[in-house]
């Protein structure tokens, strides 16, 4: 088991850690809008194996048409600080050294601390923002993140990914669990376009890592 968590003032929203509550749905941040979706993928331990190492390897963001720049690994031990639970309660805080695995165009694997650039167009408003990596899982049967805003987007707030083989179904479900809140006058003004967004989104996350799709939108 390897999990993580990274705290740090620059992001650009008070709720660190929000979308690992199990009532976010019910009691999300203060003016903020939740989403959260879930998608059978399959089943067995291939399934979850390879879907697990799509999603560390940044595959829901770049076949979702988003563009991966400038990934920087946070400095000194990769897990270190407070970890969740299942229920999103804290555990014990953790510090340990762990390889740093890359993809073939030798991009870094998601890791805790991590800070990127994140370009493209959602919904016809551009998606560019500086995302930093809150927390990662890696469990027997649970692989996951999340990604919080540092600054530059049109929204504020955070988004949960995570890959999850349930042992009383040997079913492997991809969950996206996020909150936003608007940050572009036109959000602001216009509610209904960060729904849009957020409803194209995950559309194009799930297109991403499920294996019944061949192409990303």
């Amino acid at each position: 088991m390897r999990r993580g968590t990274f705290r740090d003032e620059t992001v650009d929203y008070a709720a660190v850690g929000a979308t690992h509550a199990p009532d976010l749905m019910q009691y999300p941040p203060e003016r903020s809008a939740p989403a959260e979706n879930s998608w059978r993928l399959g089943s067995g331990e291939d399934r979850f194996r390879t879907s697990s190492d799509e999603l560390l390897s940044w595959t829901a963001q770049r076949a979702a048409g988003l563009t991966i720049e400038d990934v920087r690994p946070a400095a000194g031990p990769a897990y270190a600080g407070v970890s969740f639970d299942a229920e999103g309660n804290p555990v014990s805080p953790s510090k340990r050294e762990v390889e740093q695995r890359y993809d073939a165009e030798g991009t870094p694997f998601v890791g805790p601390g991590m800070t990127l650039r994140l370009r493209g167009r959602v919904a016809g408003m551009r998606a560019d923002a500086e995302l930093r990596v809150i927390s990662v899982t890696e469990e027997a049967r649970r692989v996951g993140f999340v990604l919080g805003t540092v600054g530059g987007s049109v929204v504020s707030g955070e988004e949960l990914f995570e890959i999850d083989w349930r042992e009383d179904s040997d079913e492997v479900w991809f969950t996206v669990r996020a909150f936003d809140a608007p940050v572009s006058f036109f959000y602001k003004i216009i509610p209904g376009l960060m729904k849009r967004r957020r409803k194209e989104l995950f559309a194009r996350y799930l297109r991403a890592i499920s294996p019944l799709y061949a192409t990303p939108l």
